[in-house]
């Protein structure tokens, strides 16, 4: 990985000994951001990798889907990672720190019930950052073709003859 013109490397003990926090959903390193669960990790150039780790915690509550995994999340908000909006994310993600305090919490991240979170949510939705982020992900996530199985969308269908010929007329749910 590198970051402007610094190299930066992870080898497998950095990635375990970042990881030891109990129940942490992920690693946060030195411009990364890795899953505690599963084989992925992002590069960030222009959030802070704790920014971007709350920023996928806040799509996951969200659009909350228990069967998506936490890296389509993450590709849906990896466009935030750029310098024109780099600013505005961290002030919104300081402001949901700062009411997850509000509300006895170290940070939202490490707010343990997703019951909670969502109630910090609640009290900015109407915020142009949340609306900001809640209307990106209606494209960042549902527009991810790998994601569309998991709905059970099979994708367009001209280009497969239509619907009409492909179970538009099944009836057996009856």
């Amino acid at each position: 990985m590198t970051m402007g013109s610094k190299k930066l490397t992870l080898t497998r003990r950095d990635l375990l000994s970042h990881s030891v926090a109990a129940g942490a959903a992920f690693v946060v390193g030195s411009g990364y951001v890795a899953s505690t669960s599963a084989a992925w990790a992002m590069e960030v150039e222009h959030l802070q990798p704790e920014t971007m780790a709350t920023l996928i915690q806040m799509a996951r509550d969200i659009y909350p889907h228990d069967h998506v995994a936490d890296e389509f999340y993450a590709a849906a908000v990896k466009g935030y990672d750029n310098a024109d909006s780099a600013e505005t994310v961290e002030s919104g993600i300081a402001a949901l720190n700062a009411a997850a305090v509000g509300m006895g919490f170290a940070s939202y991240v490490d707010t343990g019930w997703e019951r909670d979170r969502v109630d910090i949510l609640r009290g900015m939705e109407d915020s142009g950052f949340f609306q900001t982020v809640r209307g990106g992900l209606v494209t960042g996530l549902y527009n991810q073709k790998a994601v569309w199985p998991l709905f059970g969308y099979e994708g367009e269908s001209f280009s497969k003859g239509g619907y009409i010929d492909r179970g538009f007329d099944d009836i057996n749910w009856i």
